[in-house]
């Protein structure tokens, strides 16, 4: 369930401060010159990068679409990080280019990664509800374990109906930074 009150936290997944994208464990972006609505939907001609969901500009149509239905994107974290909480944000059907919502993902996994990228601990599973705020804020499990990532995996499992992409507008990652060891 979504937290209910919108608190102040760190956003560890901002480009400014120096999060980055794992191409090598991200899915592909939406190709969208093999659909003749590209055409038509004229802020797809040339889809973004998916570092798009580490910046703050969620105007319409300024998301990363994600190849099909389901899909993944791996987030290097500027720091170890003590995960608390992840937020997921859309826009609203009104202000659409398409004049829906069918292409926002609906059920998500996220888990915290190693430095490695070779293991991953789960760390929730909720869904983003079109129906409700644009800004939707989820506690993380890991809000409870003594161990702190440098890397986040949000799996996208679902969308509200798009077969051919997923649109993800912007993603933050809220926790506590791990202090540095004196060793």
């Amino acid at each position: 369930m979504a937290l209910e009150v919108l608190v102040e936290m760190s956003d560890w997944a901002l480009k400014s401060s120096g999060a980055t994208i794992d191409a090598q464990r991200t899915s592909e972006t939406y190709n969208c010159k093999e659909n003749w609505g590209c055409r038509v939907l004229w802020f797809f001609c040339t889809a973004n990068p998916p570092d798009t969901i580490l910046q703050p500009d969620v105007s319409p149509g300024n998301c990363w679409p994600l190849q099909g239905h389901q899909g993944q994107v791996v987030i290097r974290l500027p720091a170890r990080v003590h995960l608390t909480a992840v937020a997921v944000q859309h826009i609203a059907k009104e202000v659409s280019p398409s004049g829906t919502v069918i292409s926002a993902p609906r059920d998500i996994a996220v888990f915290g990664v190693d430095a490695d990228g070779e293991e991953e601990t789960l760390l929730g599973t909720f869904t983003y509800d079109v129906a409700q705020e644009l800004i939707q804020t989820f506690p993380l499990k890991n809000a409870l374990l003594p161990r702190a990532f440098s890397r986040i995996k949000l799996l996208v499992k679902s969308n509200w109906g798009n077969p051919a992409y997923t649109c993800i507008y912007r993603v933050q990652v809220h926790g506590k930074s791990k202090p540095e060891s004196l060793d």
